[in-house]
């Protein structure tokens, strides 16, 4: 696993963290592959119809805003830590809020997004 900059992710990456920054569901939805999986918290989206509702409920609904604070490169993908900021319920959420999302892209979308609130952190490569 190597890091890189957030200039140095797959434009499909940087175009889905636009759509989140521009509250653009049609640009968030262009970046997913029409059979992509999303899992956010355990919970799996299959297709664009079931990634749509989650999406204009829990992301464009809460106005999730997302920051870089890390990224990688790995064999199997992309994975970028994000401060993730929005009007949900953060009461029982760690302050601030970082989220790591596991990427796979395959014909310039993403095939699989993987969304997860890790207890911890064991990557000790630059980070």
């Amino acid at each position: 696993m190597q890091k890189i900059s957030a200039d140095a992710l797959p434009k499909v990456i940087l175009d889905h963290i636009a759509a989140h920054k521009n509250h653009d569901p049609d640009a968030f939805m262009a970046t997913l592959a029409p059979d992509a999986l999303v899992n956010d918290a355990q919970r799996e989206f299959l297709g664009h119809p079931a990634i749509r509702a989650w999406a204009g409920k829990e992301i464009f609904g809460d106005n999730v805003t997302l920051e870089i604070e890390s990224a990688f490169e790995h064999s199997n993908g992309t994975i970028v830590r994000f401060r993730v900021d929005g009007d949900f319920d953060k009461s029982n959420l760690p302050d601030p809020v970082i989220l790591t999302y596991y990427f796979t892209v395959r014909n310039e979308q993403i095939s699989l997004l993987i969304i997860l609130l890790n207890k911890s952190a064991a990557l000790s490569i630059g980070d």
